[in-house]
Protein backbone atom coordinates (compact mmCIF):
# COMPACT_ATOMS: atom_id res chain seq x y z
CA UNK A 1 0.00 0.00 0.00
CA UNK A 2 1.65 3.29 -1.04
CA UNK A 3 2.34 5.90 1.65
CA UNK A 4 1.43 9.59 1.53
CA UNK A 5 3.56 11.66 3.90
CA UNK A 6 1.94 14.70 5.49
CA UNK A 7 2.21 17.07 8.42
CA UNK A 8 -0.96 17.63 10.46
CA UNK A 9 -2.00 20.01 13.23
CA UNK A 10 -4.16 19.37 16.27
CA UNK A 11 -5.26 22.96 16.86
CA UNK A 12 -7.16 23.90 20.03
CA UNK A 13 -8.84 27.19 20.88
CA UNK A 14 -9.30 28.67 24.38
CA UNK A 15 -12.59 26.77 24.78
CA UNK A 16 -10.90 23.39 24.18
CA UNK A 17 -12.46 22.92 20.76
CA UNK A 18 -10.40 21.37 17.95
CA UNK A 19 -10.21 22.68 14.39
CA UNK A 20 -11.04 20.37 11.49
CA UNK A 21 -11.19 21.27 7.80
CA UNK A 22 -12.78 19.84 4.67
CA UNK A 23 -10.99 20.28 1.37
CA UNK A 24 -12.86 21.20 -1.80
CA UNK A 25 -14.27 18.17 -3.61
CA UNK A 26 -14.14 15.93 -0.50
CA UNK A 27 -16.63 14.87 2.17
CA UNK A 28 -14.44 14.06 5.18
CA UNK A 29 -13.16 16.52 7.75
CA UNK A 30 -9.57 16.24 8.94
CA UNK A 31 -6.82 18.09 10.74
CA UNK A 32 -5.26 20.95 8.76
CA UNK A 33 -1.92 20.26 7.10
CA UNK A 34 -0.52 18.81 3.94
CA UNK A 35 2.28 17.29 1.92
CA UNK A 36 5.89 18.48 2.07
CA UNK A 37 7.62 20.37 -0.69
CA UNK A 38 11.21 19.46 -1.62
CA UNK A 39 13.64 20.10 1.23
CA UNK A 40 11.03 20.84 3.91
CA UNK A 41 11.03 19.17 7.30
CA UNK A 42 7.71 18.28 8.95
CA UNK A 43 7.42 21.51 10.97
CA UNK A 44 8.27 23.68 7.95
CA UNK A 45 5.63 21.85 5.91
CA UNK A 46 2.98 22.44 8.54
CA UNK A 47 3.84 26.12 9.03
CA UNK A 48 3.59 26.69 5.26
CA UNK A 49 0.33 24.74 4.92
CA UNK A 50 -1.32 26.57 7.85
CA UNK A 51 -0.45 29.88 6.21
CA UNK A 52 -1.70 28.79 2.77
CA UNK A 53 -4.91 27.06 3.94
CA UNK A 54 -5.95 29.16 6.93
CA UNK A 55 -3.96 32.42 6.80
CA UNK A 56 -2.32 31.38 10.07
CA UNK A 57 1.25 32.57 10.65
CA UNK A 58 2.97 30.07 12.95
CA UNK A 59 6.62 29.91 13.99
CA UNK A 60 7.99 26.37 13.79
CA UNK A 61 9.13 26.52 17.43
CA UNK A 62 5.48 27.04 18.51
CA UNK A 63 4.51 23.62 17.11
CA UNK A 64 4.52 20.90 19.81
CA UNK A 65 5.42 17.48 18.31
CA UNK A 66 2.89 14.71 19.02
CA UNK A 67 4.50 11.90 17.05
CA UNK A 68 4.10 10.02 13.78
CA UNK A 69 0.85 8.19 13.02
CA UNK A 70 -0.33 5.89 10.21
CA UNK A 71 -3.91 5.38 8.96
CA UNK A 72 -5.81 4.69 5.78
CA UNK A 73 -5.90 7.77 3.56
CA UNK A 74 -9.28 9.54 3.57
CA UNK A 75 -9.27 10.72 -0.04
CA UNK A 76 -6.87 8.35 -1.85
CA UNK A 77 -8.23 4.77 -1.86
CA UNK A 78 -5.57 2.09 -1.45
CA UNK A 79 -3.07 4.48 0.18
CA UNK A 80 -1.88 5.01 3.73
CA UNK A 81 -1.25 8.41 5.24
CA UNK A 82 1.88 8.77 7.40
CA UNK A 83 1.45 11.94 9.44
CA UNK A 84 3.88 13.88 11.58
CA UNK A 85 1.48 15.57 13.99
CA UNK A 86 1.92 18.73 16.01
CA UNK A 87 -0.25 20.55 18.58
CA UNK A 88 -0.97 24.26 18.73
CA UNK A 89 -3.38 26.55 20.59
CA UNK A 90 -4.70 29.65 18.83
CA UNK A 91 -7.49 32.21 18.93
CA UNK A 92 -10.40 30.85 16.85
CA UNK A 93 -10.75 34.24 15.15
CA UNK A 94 -7.23 33.93 13.67
CA UNK A 95 -8.19 31.45 10.93
CA UNK A 96 -9.99 31.95 7.62
CA UNK A 97 -10.82 29.50 4.84
CA UNK A 98 -8.31 29.85 1.97
CA UNK A 99 -6.70 27.85 -0.86
CA UNK A 100 -8.25 24.39 -1.30
CA UNK A 101 -10.18 24.46 1.99
CA UNK A 102 -13.97 24.43 1.48
CA UNK A 103 -15.04 24.54 5.14
CA UNK A 104 -13.68 24.65 8.67
CA UNK A 105 -15.34 23.72 11.94
CA UNK A 106 -14.41 23.96 15.59
CA UNK A 107 -15.57 20.71 17.20
CA UNK A 108 -15.97 19.14 20.63
CA UNK A 109 -16.04 15.45 21.55
CA UNK A 110 -19.84 15.58 21.15
CA UNK A 111 -19.40 16.39 17.43
CA UNK A 112 -17.24 13.35 16.61
CA UNK A 113 -20.14 11.01 15.91
CA UNK A 114 -22.02 13.54 13.77
CA UNK A 115 -19.30 14.48 11.26
CA UNK A 116 -17.65 12.40 8.53
CA UNK A 117 -14.04 12.37 9.78
CA UNK A 118 -10.83 11.04 8.25
CA UNK A 119 -9.45 7.78 9.68
CA UNK A 120 -6.30 9.55 10.93
CA UNK A 121 -8.42 12.01 12.92
CA UNK A 122 -10.68 9.33 14.39
CA UNK A 123 -8.00 6.76 15.17
CA UNK A 124 -5.14 8.94 16.38
CA UNK A 125 -5.40 12.72 16.44
CA UNK A 126 -8.73 13.42 18.12
CA UNK A 127 -8.02 10.93 20.94
CA UNK A 128 -4.81 12.93 21.54
CA UNK A 129 -6.78 16.19 21.46
CA UNK A 130 -9.11 15.14 24.24
CA UNK A 131 -7.40 12.53 26.45
CA UNK A 132 -9.93 10.55 28.42
CA UNK A 133 -12.83 11.60 26.17
CA UNK A 134 -14.43 9.16 23.74
CA UNK A 135 -13.51 10.18 20.21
Amino acid sequence: MPDIHVSAAVIHDAEGRVLVVRKQGTTRFMQPGGKPEAGENAAQTLARELDEELGLKVAEECLRPLGRFVSAAANEPGHRVVADAFALTIDAADVTVQAEIAELRWITPADVNTLPLAPLSLEHLLPLAWPGEPA
